[in-house]
């Protein structure tokens, strides 16, 4: 299992998108990986906004793919799992890594990535909260 100074020195490669290494957090007895990101919303906006984006995974889940150097959430070098599109234009639910995700809203300019079959757990208010997003 990865530690935090192996996560802070590499980036996680999800959805052709890059994520930083933020914290580590415990849920149940069970260590999660916390990644962000910051990117501007539509250019095609008159006024594009900043989205902060979230994503939270069991930490087991995160692999250092030492070939690419990058941090993957499964054990085999993935192809792009999706064509880029803006955050507002993705699915609430997709497949990734081989894994169901929900996207949902965190916050008045921000997204939470987290597994579909982990939202009880990631997803509730008190879920959130041990994760430090509320």
């Amino acid at each position: 299992m990865l530690t935090a100074a192996d996560l802070e020195v590499n980036v996680l490669e999800f959805r052709q998108r890059s994520f930083q290494f933020e914290r580590l957090a415990e849920i149940a007895g069970e260590p999660y990986a916390v990644f962000r990101r910051t990117e501007t919303e539509s250019e095609r906006r008159l006024r594009p906004r900043l989205l902060h984006l979230t994503l939270v995974s069991p930490l087991a889940w995160v692999q250092l793919d030492a070939e690419a150097d990058v941090l993957r959430l499964g054990r085999a070098p993935a192809a792009p799992d999706a064509t880029p599109v803006e955050v507002a234009a993705e699915p609430t639910e997709f497949e990734a890594d081989g894994r169901r995700w929900r996207r949902s809203p965190l916050g008045e300019s921000g997204f939470l990535y987290a597994p579909t079959d982990l939202g009880a757990a990631l997803l509730t208010p008190e879920g959130r909260a041990a994760l430090g997003l509320d």
